[in-house]
């Protein structure tokens, strides 16, 4: 066996054995909604078969994108779910599996670029297939195909599943979110501290309909340029065994958290975190939170390939990142005044085909991804007008960013803006239980120097994304 492969694997597999009981993450990756299974275990396969629980989830989205002046405008609506069937449990072993499927069903010609500068669609092809454009229909996925095992209060689970971690995630924005394939560990048996540790070689990114080995998966989405200016070149000459991620959680008499995650990527980079919480009660509802976050990247091996223009980390690169966040909670309104701050040492660099940022400062439909040398502030509001039924929600940002020239620390050409988000979600009751909608306004304002040239404004800044989507539970 290759050297480089075995130290991956036993890097990865070790935590299982050091830490062997324990493993949580602060919210568990849960697209279906209906009831979990737990039953006592049955006494034969076929019982556990025949008690098994069947979940579903139907989604109308329909998006729009209106940029500016004469540049292309956009719309999509797709109709789409999923059907997950889970056993009871045999001896604390569950199998699962679950599928999607997408039908686009009034759009845009996704495949069609921009006139003026020869842009493709950034936002509503994510419904979809951003792999293959003209495709509309036949937009299929089996995401889950697992076998679990659960003792106590932890659990393994080998196959293709669903993870929700700060740097590979559901990020749930689209039609259907992001799976991987691999062997997950989950350690709960401590009250105040757990671990998750965990060894992927696939993924089936989201608006993908298809299964990638890891090293594959990087640049289905825009990839850029190189920090020389060269386009970059990394998609299918990646060469990695995998990712190994472990993630440590220890918390104290609910008011103090720490947070530790480490994301090993074979012959490519290694990411780790560092984030605490502190939650301080005013009175029975009322608290104040206080967290901190400090992200650090180092390149590892030749950053994906021997060759410079199709390596995804600079050979020998780095980056960091941190953030600080102040909130208040009283129950019905939660607000929140955060900064992040990555620093100009060069790109924080996570593939957006594996989840969203963990910065303090995101807010759907636009990342800080790709960027050196940034500074951002977000205030955020979240209003309860109903409990459990009604909320509005309004998040305002601006993010100073390096020039759109500067490609050392500007992966895609965005220019510093101003970003304006309004979300609006009613879940219904009664006879239509299991139903909710969404609204998301999402808003972009330039705050930085395009040089007169509209590749650095279409579906960038000056534009306007909305976003209405249906979903049915059950």
């Amino acid at each position: 066996m290759n050297l480089r492969i075995l130290i991956f694997l036993c890097w990865s597999i070790w935590p299982s054995f050091v830490f062997g009981q324990h493993q949580e993450v602060s919210e568990d990756p849960l697209p279906y909604k209906g009831k979990v299974n737990t039953e006592k275990d049955s006494l034969s396969i076929l019982s556990a078969f025949r008690h098994g629980k069947v979940n579903g989830h139907f989604r109308y989205f329909f998006m729009a994108t209106n940029n500016t002046r004469d540049l292309s405008d956009y719309f999509a609506n797709a109709a789409g779910g999923g059907i997950r069937f889970e056993t009871a449990s045999f001896y604390g072993f569950r199998f699962a599996v679950g599928g999607s499927y997408v039908f686009n069903i009034a759009s845009s010609d996704l495949s069609i670029p921009d006139s003026t500068t020869g842009t493709y669609n950034r936002y509503e092809l994510g419904l979809f297939d951003v792999d293959d454009p003209e495709t509309t229909t036949g937009l299929d996925r089996l995401e889950e195909l697992y076998l679990s095992y659960t003792w106590s209060n932890s659990q393994i689970l080998f196959g293709r599943q669903f993870i929700n971690t700060p740097f590979i995630n559901l990020q749930d924005g689209r039609m259907r979110p992001g799976a991987v394939e691999g062997i997950v560990l989950r350690f709960r048996e401590w009250e105040h501290f757990s671990i998750e540790s965990g060894l992927l070689y696939a993924m089936s990114p989201r608006s993908t309909d298809q299964w990638y080995r890891v090293e594959n998966s990087l640049g289905l989405y825009s990839s850029g340029v190189n920090p020389d200016g060269s386009k970059s070149d990394y998609h299918g000459h990646v060469k990695s065994a995998g990712i190994g991620y472990m993630g440590i959680i220890a918390r104290w008499k609910e008011k103090f958290s720490v947070h530790g995650w480490d994301v090993f990527v074979d012959n490519v980079m290694n990411t780790a975190l560092l984030q605490f919480d502190l939650t301080q009660k005013l009175s029975n509802k009322d608290q104040l939170v206080f967290s901190a976050q400090l992200i650090r990247q180092d390149g590892v091996g030749n950053g994906g390939n021997e060759e410079t223009d199709k390596t995804y980390f600079p050979i020998d690169g780095k980056s960091m990142a941190y953030g600080l966040k102040v909130g208040y909670n009283s129950g019905r309104i939660e607000t929140s005044l955060n900064y992040s701050r990555i620093t100009a040492d060069g790109r924080y660099l996570m593939p957006r085909e594996w989840g969203r940022d963990p910065l303090f400062t995101f807010l759907p439909r636009e990342r800080n991804e790709g960027l050196g040398d940034v500074h951002a502030i977000l205030g955020k509001i979240n209003y309860t007008v109903v409990p459990e039924r009604f909320t509005l929600g309004l998040g305002l940002g601006h993010y100073q960013l390096p020039d759109v020239k500067n490609t050392r620390l500007n992966k895609y050409g965005i220019p510093s803006y101003m970003q304006a988000n309004l979300e609006i979600r009613y879940f219904f009751s009664g006879l239509l239980e299991g139903l909710d909608v969404q609204y998301l306004l999402a808003s972009k304002f330039n705050a930085g120097e395009t040089y007169s040239n509209d590749k650095y404004v279409i579906n960038k800044v000056e534009m306007q994304v909305h976003n209405l989507v249906l979903n049915f539970h059950f």
